[in-house]
């Protein structure tokens, strides 16, 4: 059965979907751009404070779901300029110390609100 996730550890949803989705043991979690959970403004900065931000939504919807960094499997980055990737690497990498996930890195025209970055990502439930 269909399981929806929500917390406000995260930003709450701005359209029609859900922060996340359990089924069939895994969790899937929409992208999460750089919003304050309190504020729901953009946090201002280099891509790399906004990467953080995307990563402590990432971090607090997995662990609504009762899951975890640790068991992430697949992410998708979506970049709205490519030669950021090295700052976003850098913060992205200290989320998963060991045993990283595969992940998709691509180049976007835009992005909601005009950040510089959205990521989402696939999870083992529970």
């Amino acid at each position: 059965m269909k399981r929806i996730i929500a917390t406000g550890g995260a930003p709450k949803a701005i359209g029609p979907y859900s922060q996340a989705v359990e089924y069939n043991g895994l969790v899937y979690l929409s992208g999460q751009i750089p919003l304050d959970p309190v504020t729901m403004h953009i946090v201002e900065g280099d891509i790399a404070s906004q990467t953080e931000r995307v990563m402590e939504n990432l971090k607090a919807v997995l662990e609504a779901a009762g899951s975890g960094m640790d068991k992430v499997l697949k992410t998708t980055v979506y970049l709205k300029d490519m030669s950021e990737f090295g700052k976003m690497n850098e913060v992205y990498g200290r989320y998963f110390p060991d045993n990283a996930p595969a992940r998709a890195t691509v180049e976007v025209a835009r992005l909601p609100r005009d950040v510089s970055v959205e990521i989402e990502c696939i999870a083992i439930a529970g």
